[in-house]
């Protein structure tokens, strides 16, 4: 976006990028602040999806990664995965890798807030009728006699 586009322009902008990756949960969002904080309801998406969000230096699935990652060592944060493990799955990340980023994020994070964000995915999941997740390949594998 240049300097002289519009408030709105960048409004619209954003809300285009919203609605591709968030799907209606970042509307939602959005339309909850209108009564309380519509200013905070518009930079979300002017600037941090019309801007930061639709740059290209990484691919959607990649910033969904970041965001849970993020999201994640904050803690208390359980809303806002919910409409960002939303958005992974919405630009590609299956669930299997999502659950591995949140697995991989108890190292960082700690195992507290990793179950938490994990708990906020199951959440998503099961609203999107994607549980239960498939057992690894190892898990699964036939037991070999000795």
């Amino acid at each position: 976006m240049s300097e002289s586009t519009t408030r709105e322009e960048r409004f619209a902008h954003g809300l285009e990028v919203l609605k591709r990756v968030d799907g209606e949960a970042g509307r939602r969002v959005v339309d909850s602040l209108a009564d309380v904080n519509p200013e905070l309801g518009h930079q979300i998406v002017a600037w941090a999806f019309g801007e930061i969000y639709d740059r290209p230096g990484l691919a959607p699935r990649d910033r969904q990664l970041v965001t849970l990652g993020m999201l994640t060592a904050l803690g208390g944060c359980e809303a806002q995965l919910d409409v960002h493990v939303n958005a992974a799955l919405n630009v590609g990340l299956t669930p299997e890798q999502i659950t591995e980023a949140l697995t991989h994020s108890a190292v960082y994070c700690g195992i507290p807030k990793a179950l938490n964000a994990t708990f906020a995915a199951k959440k998503v999941f099961a609203e999107r009728g994607l549980l239960p997740l498939g057992q690894r390949p190892a898990d699964t594998a036939p037991a070999t006699s000795v």
